[in-house]
């Protein structure tokens, strides 16, 4: 029986050298997949700029159509200067399309002079731009003026820059979308 067993345990080392003896040949690795065909992106169709409807008789409309809501004065005048007087005639123009609507001219100063110089100053501006629309054909029931003097600054600072911009007559739609 120990030969047996002998036997055994010698068939089965030559049987495990045997098999650490033959290698496993493994196939070979698949080749690299090939690089994907590029896939051109479709071409974006040019509709021109993407713009919001504009409401007609809106203040954008106005905006678009005159080039401004406001006009601008000198140091310490209420006279319209060409440029205003321009703006002034595209307004009344467009106006005249929309003869249901009112408007009110707000009147404005720079911070330079007392309150109540500014104010007055303020009534000025907006009364010769409310004179001007009606000289232009605009039914001047339709519009209302309103001085705020240097109380509403557009822009903050005390420099010419600054002034310049503060001092001005601002056409406000009334009862109209934006």
């Amino acid at each position: 029986m120990r030969t047996n067993l002998k036997l055994i345990a010698l068939m089965s080392g030559v049987a495990l050298m045997a098999a650490c003896a033959k290698k496993e040949e493994l196939p070979p690795p698949p080749p690299p997949a090939p690089a994907p065909a590029p896939v051109e992106a479709p071409k974006p169709v040019d509709t021109g700029p993407v713009t919001p409807a504009v409401v007609p008789g809106s203040l954008q409309d106005m905006i678009n159509t005159v080039g401004s809501d406001r006009v601008f004065f000198a140091y310490d005048s209420y006279v319209l200067d060409a440029d205003a007087r321009a703006t002034l005639d595209k307004e009344a123009a467009w106006l005249k399309q929309y003869p249901a609507l009112k408007v009110a001219i707000e009147g404005h100063c720079d911070e330079r002079g007392t309150r109540e110089y500014n104010l007055a100053l303020g009534d000025r501006r907006a009364n010769a731009v409310r004179s001007y629309l009606i000289a232009q054909g605009v039914d001047g029931g339709r519009i209302s003026t309103i001085s705020y003097g240097k109380e509403r600054p557009e822009v903050l600072g005390s420099d010419e820059e600054s002034w310049s911009k503060n001092r001005r007559g601002v056409t406000v739609l009334q009862g109209a979308s934006s």
